[in-house]
């Protein structure tokens, strides 16, 4: 069978969807909605020469999808990344080899030395990894709570003095101290990538403003007025939650924040409606497992970080 690959086509929501489909079938424990596929597409920095492939057979169906580009926020030059996805029902066709062989083609033609792909730690795609030069480095959980079933810790019926929560949307006038926080909390976090996370405008269009962040069900944590701790919601807008990051700032560290942070946000999401909750952690990130196991959470698949050197052209 024939497999071409292409670039997303913007203006076809139908693409997006096809785009949403694969990654549902291959990383079923991953939020991905069409208008979050678009806005990867629309919203991309420059710097990034970001790509969007689809790999399909010679009679349209798409089976494959893989996002790439240059990690222009990164101190160290010539950084890349890029995560292909294959539809189970149609691997062996080549659509994975093809996926990787157009991104890396593209990257190193602008002057990437190095990429990264996260690769599901099962042996059939490792070994595909291995095979086309890859080799694993730290690994990282996903992890599964059946929020309609969970016994969620209870709130408290009263926060300690000078606590309070808010939703992320009590922000929407001023979100540089979300963007402060993040930045904190994002720098202390295990990683083999280093950014230089000081940009705000930046951050404004790919955070703050993706439709897969829900600013209601984010949740902070204020101590006194000030930032303590959040965890930031994304939803597919159904069923699905999951947290996409929780931190506490160094100086409130020890105090349960991110546990509060988190108990408010899975409550409210139960209230409206979502019955899946996922989230992800590095696997060297005892902290932050140690809470999500407390709360019920199972690992349901991991991941290993693989990265390659790239030929210059």
């Amino acid at each position: 069978m024939t497999v071409l690959i292409r670039d997303l086509r913007p203006d076809d929501p139908s693409d997006a969807e096809s785009v949403v489909r694969v990654r549902r079938a291959a990383l079923p424990f991953m939020i991905t909605t069409a208008e979050g596929v678009a806005f990867e597409v629309g919203s991309a920095h420059p710097d990034a020469h970001f790509r969007l492939l689809v790999a399909h057979t010679g009679e349209g169906l798409v089976i494959g999808t893989a996002q790439l580009g240059i990690a222009y926020d990164s101190p160290e030059p010539g950084r890349s990344y890029v995560n292909a996805y294959v539809d189970p029902a149609h691997r062996g066709l080549g659509a994975g080899s093809l996926l990787l062989r157009t991104a890396e083609e593209h990257l190193a033609a602008r002057g990437a030395v190095d990429t990264y792909a996260w690769v599901l730690d099962e042996p059939a795609h490792r070994a595909f990894a291995g095979r086309r030069g890859y080799r694993p480095s730290r690994s990282a959980h996903f992890l599964r709570l059946d929020l309609a079933a969970a016994a969620l810790p209870p709130l408290p019926q009263t926060l300690p003095a000078g606590v309070e929560l808010r939703p992320a949307s009590a922000f929407a006038a001023d979100p540089r101290p979300l963007f402060e926080a993040d930045a904190e909390t994002t720098y202390d976090e295990p990683g083999d990538l280093a950014s230089d996370f000081d940009d705000y405008e930046d951050w404004l269009a790919h955070t703050w403003n993706s439709p897969s962040l829900d600013k209601e069900l984010t949740t902070v944590v204020m101590v006194d007025g000030v930032v303590a701790a959040f965890t930031a919601a994304q939803t597919d807008g159904a069923t699905r939650y999951a947290s996409a990051m929780t931190g506490t700032l160094r100086a409130f560290r020890g105090r349960g924040l991110a546990k509060l942070a988190k108990t408010a946000s899975l409550h409210r999401a139960r209230a409206a409606g979502y019955t899946e909750a996922f989230t992800g952690n590095d696997s060297e990130n005892g902290p932050m497992l140690a809470i999500n196991t407390w709360f019920g959470y199972e690992i349901c698949a991991t991941e290993t970080r693989y990265t390659k050197k790239l030929e210059t052209v």
